[in-house]
């Protein structure tokens, strides 16, 4: 499905440079990704359907939250599991990332954990998702063992992810999808994840406003769905991630 850099698609007109940095990102990056991730390809369908990229709640009970992401992970297969959590407190952290690694990986599911990518490798991670485009991702590549995930956060700007990608980073993430009165109230267009998928063999992640319109709709042109607090506000988040999956196809 991936064309050559130079077969652009018109509504996304590269200049030269743009051309040679998308190249680099198809021969640099994705030789690690393959090397490096196959703990997120192997809970891929091999029908190349879309993976689901869990979100954890913003809050996490230690005591309670493993049985309910137990019984999610149980329910459907899950690609990897982002932790990302509102508190700045260690402590707080290092506590949530042992109780969701421990259910996680007694699934083979990859646990990678926002922002915090020095915390990573102590706490028994598989790897960071970063939030601020490329501005951290050399640094936490660096940082990392050489097998490790490490993903960004790209908004709507295909620039950013580009750079991302020639940075170092293993997927790219844009959003959200969904219109929304917060931030700038920017949104990550069919259009982007469309060109995406055409262009550059790095995977993408679609987040933010998941229903299952937008899966029915985007399931084509991205590696993974994004599902976070639209299973966790539901009262049976494991049924509510079911009925989300049935939208795949």
């Amino acid at each position: 499905m991936t064309a050559n850099a130079d077969d652009m698609n018109v509504a996304f007109p590269m200049s030269s440079s743009q051309k040679s940095i998308a190249r680099e990102v198809d021969t640099a990056c994705m030789d690690r990704y393959r090397a490096g991730n196959q703990r997120i390809l192997q809970n891929m369908s091999i029908d190349e359907i879309p993976g689901i990229y869990l979100i954890s709640p913003r809050e996490i009970d230690v005591f309670r939250f493993p049985e309910t992401l137990a019984r999610v992970l149980d329910g459907q297969p899950v690609a990897c599991l982002r932790l990302s959590l509102a508190t700045q407190e260690e402590s707080a952290i290092c506590r949530a990332a042992d109780a969701c690694r421990t259910v996680a990986h007694e699934r083979d599911v990859p646990v990678v954990i926002e922002t915090h990518f020095l915390l990573a490798e102590n706490l028994g991670l598989d790897g960071v998702h970063l939030t601020d485009g490329v501005r951290m991702v050399r640094k936490a590549r660096n940082a990392l063992k050489s097998d490790a995930i490490v993903g960004s956060f790209c908004g709507s700007s295909r620039h950013d992810g580009i750079n991302a990608g020639e940075a170092g980073a293993d997927y790219i993430s844009f959003g959200p999808i969904a219109t929304s009165q917060l931030g700038d109230g920017s949104c990550a267009e069919f259009d982007l994840f469309e060109w995406w998928s055409q262009m550059i063999e790095l995977p993408v992640v679609a987040e933010g406003g998941m229903s299952t319109r937008h899966i029915q709709n985007l399931a084509p042109v991205v590696d993974f769905l994004a599902i976070g607090r639209e299973i966790w506000r539901s009262d049976n988040p494991a049924a509510e991630l079911t009925r989300l999956a049935g939208a795949i196809g």
